[in-house]
């Protein structure tokens, strides 16, 4: 096989499959062995499906839903919060609006009506690249706003003491890192431990 990529196919119809829809589902699926991928399961979309997309632990999700079936969309949103993972969403909703939403809530490619099976191994590699650059932003993102609340620990720890034994800005620093130092704390941790013990005292 080509891919090593392990997908889990969701899938969401309500009541009997019509013939068009059974035919674009097995044309889907077969589409995806063709190109060498690894269907782990295909799975409905219901209240147990985080619980067996943790057990498969795939790479990629696809969601195969009709024309405004969101309840699919909603179940695999909840489903991979804790563990992200790419979403391919492939539906007959042309409504740009769903579109939207979708993206919004994590797709990583939306596709209307059907898809050659030529064009899937582009679109899933498009959907992987495009699912490793939003986590990328994600992680610099929870960095960037994890070094301010540092900072600003860092400057209110700096303040109470400035305040409390009457030193300079440069003075309460240094003070600050040689207690981090001599605790083995991080600075950062120290000055958490110096503000949450100053509005415990109030």
């Amino acid at each position: 096989m080509e891919h090593s990529l392990r997908i889990v196919v969701v899938h969401h119809i309500a009541g009997s499959a019509p013939p068009d829809i059974d035919l674009r589902d097995r044309a889907l699926r077969i589409g995806l062995l063709e190109a060498g991928y690894n269907i782990a399961a295909v799975l409905p979309a219901d209240a147990h499906l985080a619980e067996r997309l943790l057990q498969l632990q795939p790479d990629m999700i696809i969601v195969d839903a009709e024309s405004g079936a969101r309840a699919a969309l909603e179940h695999v949103v909840a489903a991979t919060r804790e563990q992200p993972r790419p979403v391919v969403l492939f539906t007959e909703n042309a409504d740009t609006s769903y579109a939207q939403q979708a993206f919004e809530a994590g797709v990583s490619a939306y596709i209307v009506a059907g898809l050659p099976p030529e064009r899937i191994k582009p679109v899933l590699e498009v959907a992987q690249a495009r699912f490793n650059v939003e986590q990328r932003l994600r992680a610099e993102l929870a960095s960037t706003r994890n070094q301010l609340a540092e900072r600003k620990l860092i400057e209110r720890a700096k303040g109470l003491m400035m305040q409390k034994h009457a030193l300079t800005e440069d003075e309460a620093y240094k003070r600050l890192r040689k207690g981090a130092m001599d605790k083995n704390l991080k600075l950062a941790e120290l000055a958490e431990r110096i503000v949450d013990a100053a509005d415990l005292l109030g």
